[in-house]
């Protein structure tokens, strides 16, 4: 009974993603100017700024109207409008398809 206990445990963890979030993502693409983890910002790469996700950290987005899906690394912080979870880079927007806001989920 127990090790069935464990093993339904076990299953159910896996499956459960880990961080999950779903909120509004934006973009932002000044290249040149340094992010808040000290990195020259590249509009071309793949990566985002964060309010609390740690620098360094690997965070996959999927686009809530397209279902594209790209993991950025986290090297700034914000945004800072109320309301949404995350910057984009150009580069990680345009593979998702978003101009503009969309709804995306983090993970």
């Amino acid at each position: 009974m127990i090790g069935r206990l464990c093993a339904a445990l076990t299953i159910t963890c896996l499956a459960a993603p880990a961080l999950a979030e779903n909120c509004t993502a934006s973009h932002y693409g000044y290249s040149g100017g340094k992010t808040a983890s000290g990195e020259r910002m590249n509009p071309n790469a793949m990566t985002a700024a964060h309010r609390s996700r740690p620098f360094g950290s690997h965070v996959t987005v999927t686009s809530h109207s397209t279902g594209r899906s790209v993991t950025v690394r986290i090297n700034d912080r914000g945004p800072f409008i109320k309301g949404r979870c995350i910057d984009l880079s150009s580069g990680a927007a345009r593979v998702l398809g978003i101009s503009g806001i969309a709804m995306v989920s983090l993970r």
